[in-house]
């Protein structure tokens, strides 16, 4: 008798179970599924956007100070970043894409090596719906057709931060000339990097101009590679001046600052300090002592808020600000400033080194801009233009 009173009771029970589930089922929620919505809802509202950074090296001389301006940017505007060092191995820039994905961005800027790697990276953005845009770098589209015509189409890929490397390259070739020297070496960071290219176009444009309307010619030799690294840089130094012990100037085109520093420590071991005259792309955090001792003759750079502006329009597509065509992209330049003496390092210092270009406040009215106010904030930021806000 009792198990049959125990059946009967779980069967009512089951019964009472299953009139509730329906009845929650046609809405009429229990209490405990509203808690979960509520919880849930409450979940949602407070996810911050989440956005990765795929960079060479966080940690190098440019690195770093790109780092710091993203950091600052996403303290203002309550956003949690991600970074990803690559190296600029193209295995390692491809896979980024996926890890940054996976790890549940919703955004991501790249600084890819080559332009190629593009496919691979928009096609991970496109499948996982993670907005992503460049930094340093945009697809050239006669050179790279295909890649450019999946970043027009691509419902992700928002667009590109870079800068006019061939008159980059132009005028520190320009400058090189000016002070006196004849043959000039070049050491490039890795064979077929999209920036390279355009720099070492440049490079060679400079010579042509020079040569054009001078008589006092100037040579430029092919490019050595030196890797992204102080110790691949210093060596490929080394072999250039022993192969070439004439030249009196090396161009070190780039890669991240580590690469510079292992020629400058080569050409000083060498005894060829202030007789070889250097000119780079990305500042050096000791260039003032370096032009004052003639380790270095000129510098371009001042440019890491690039990935700045690239971070801003990845942040609108994200919060639904900006529409990302599929027939185009945003495209947007942005200008480098020029050190050639100790008096020019101090008035750059002020304002990119001694503290940010840009303050708490301006990087959330930033945010606030259209693209065409992003794109003109980019193109007049100078020394005088932050003057100007302080």
């Amino acid at each position: 008798m009792k198990k049959l009173l125990g059946a009967l009771l779980s069967v009512a029970l089951l019964g009472s179970a299953f009139v509730s589930c329906s009845k929650n089922q046609n809405g009429a929620a229990s209490s405990s599924d509203s808690a979960t919505a509520a919880k849930a809802e409450s979940t949602s509202e407070a996810k911050k956007i989440k956005i990765g950074v795929s960079i060479w090296s966080s940690t190098d001389t440019l690195g770093s100070q790109c780092k710091r301006i993203i950091d600052a940017a996403a303290k203002a505007l309550d956003v949690q970043v991600m970074y990803v060092d690559q190296g600029h191995i193209s295995e390692n820039v491809t896979n980024s894409a996926e890890t940054l994905s996976a790890a549940g961005c919703d955004g991501i800027i790249i600084c890819n090596s080559a332009s190629a790697e593009m496919t691979s990276v928009i096609n991970t953005c496109n499948q996982n719906k993670v907005y992503v845009a460049q930094f340093f770098r945009v697809i050239n589209q006669e050179t790279n057709p295909n890649e450019f015509a999946l970043a027009q189409k691509s419902p992700y890929y928002v667009g590109a931060v870079h800068e006019n490397e061939v008159e980059n390259g132009k005028k520190l070739v320009t400058i090189l000339a000016e002070k006196g020297n004849k043959k000039i070496a070049l050491e490039g960071w890795e064979a077929g990097d999209a920036t390279f290219l355009l720099r070492w176009e440049g490079y060679k444009k400079g010579v042509e101009e020079w040569n054009a309307s001078h008589d006092d010619k100037i040579e430029l030799l092919d490019p050595q590679y030196g890797g992204t690294t102080s110790d691949t840089g210093r060596s490929t130094a080394e072999a250039i001046i022993n192969a070439n012990p004439d030249i009196d100037a090396l161009i070190v085109a780039g890669g991240g600052g580590d690469t510079l520093v292992g020629a400058l420590a080569a050409i000083e071991s060498m005894g060829k300090k202030g007789q070889i005259a250097v000119v780079s792309t990305d500042f050096l955090a000791d260039l003032d002592e370096q032009l004052k001792s003639g380790g270095m003759a000129a510098e371009s750079g001042g440019h890491y808020c690039d990935p700045l502006i690239a971070f801003m329009l990845v942040y609108n597509a994200v919060k639904g600000n900006y529409t990302v065509p599929t027939d185009s992209f945003y495209d947007i330049n942005f200008p480098y400033l020029y050190v050639a003496s100790p008096e020019d390092y101090a008035s750059y210092a002020k304002y990119f080194v001694d503290d940010l270009p840009y303050n708490a406040a301006e990087l959330k009215n930033m945010a606030a801009l259209s693209e065409k106010g992003l794109e003109e904030a980019a193109a007049k930021l100078s020394i005088e233009d932050v003057q100007s806000r302080r």
